[in-house]
């Protein structure tokens, strides 16, 4: 699955996925109104009306399938891959879901590359259930059924081998692939993943020694299908990480909201300008409230985001170029 994400890249000339995490205060209020309009008449089953509440999480959900698909629409020829972050999804619960589950389906019909962030990590048949339901298929009724179907999941290594090796298994099994945390991009990472251990390396180290073991096992071509999460905020130990992790392919994120440059990721990049992806969420998703975007306005939000992955993709390129 590596190889397919990284020939995506060359294709587009863009290192660059799209993080879909739809704020409700990131959907211009047409939208929401919209949404609003539709879910108000529906009914549920033969005559019964939603509830109050019900109906609020079915409007949200409605409005944000809407906002995707736009975005989506705008985006889809010029990069490669999305993220959905399923938070974003769950918190408006099973409708929620629904449109995690619509999201996934709209973009794998426009031919992109899924990373399903899920930050999924446990033991035994939990995580053997968790790699089942997001990269591989689930055993039912004498069939096998991909349930939310990603190309790739995000792992949490917290648990150790017993919780990423049925990731990677069914890696193995249905071509698919995983990005564990190695070094997040949030300011409190360092509380834990910069701790010295015994042998005196910190932590997110001894975590990337561990990724580079469990990858060996699932190569496809240069890169493994189990990569690792580095955030773009940590430019030194991102550089540190790239040596550490030849054969690992990086996801990035970090970058813009969170405030990492382009010139920050350099040396995330192997020589060829390959072997790391960058994730941008709000800086493009949201990019109609910001500037220079905002002469967009609402209506013209995907445009908004469209040209943001535009600078986006050019700033990647010359930073690149320039390493």
């Amino acid at each position: 699955m590596i190889q397919k994400l990284i020939d995506a890249i060359r294709e587009k000339n863009a290192p660059v996925v799209v993080g879909l995490d739809p704020n409700l205060a990131f959907v211009p209020e047409h939208l929401q109104k919209a949404a609003a309009d539709k879910i108000s008449g529906a009914e549920i089953c033969a005559g019964q009306k939603y509830t109050e509440e019900k109906a609020a999480l079915y409007t949200a959900s409605e409005a944000i399938w809407q906002f995707n698909k736009e975005i989506v629409d705008a985006v889809c020829d010029i990069v490669p891959a999305v993220k959905p972050q399923i938070a974003m999804y769950e918190q408006f619960g099973l409708p929620g879901l629904e449109t995690y589950d619509r999201t996934v389906r709209y973009c794998r019909n426009k031919g992109l590359i899924i990373i399903g962030d899920v930050k999924r990590g446990d033991i035994g048949s939990t995580s053997e259930s968790y790699a089942r339901a997001h990269i591989g298929r689930t055993p039912v009724g004498g069939l096998e059924v991909p349930v939310f179907d990603v190309d790739f999941a995000t792992v949490n290594p917290y648990l150790g081998t017993d919780g990423v090796k049925p990731f990677v298994d069914v890696c193995n099994t249905y071509d698919k692939g995983i990005f564990v945390l190695v070094k997040t991009s949030n300011p409190s990472s360092g509380e834990f993943q910069d701790v010295l251990t015994a042998g005196g390396v910190p932590m997110y180290e001894l975590v990337a020694q561990k990724v580079r073991e469990w990858g060996s096992v699932s190569m496809d071509g240069r890169y493994s299908n189990v990569g690792a999460v580095v955030g773009a905020t940590w430019p030194e130990q991102g550089e540190k990480l790239r040596k550490l992790m030849p054969e690992t392919f990086i996801l990035a994120p970090g970058y813009g909201a969170q405030g990492a440059s382009a010139a920050d990721l350099a040396a995330f990049f192997d020589e060829e300008g390959s072997g790391a992806i960058v994730n941008s969420s709000r800086g493009i998703i949201a990019a109609w409230q910001k500037e220079p975007y905002r002469q967009y306005g609402p209506e013209g939000f995907a445009q908004a985001a469209r040209a943001a992955a535009l600078d986006m993709i050019e700033d990647l390129r010359q930073a690149i170029a320039n390493r």
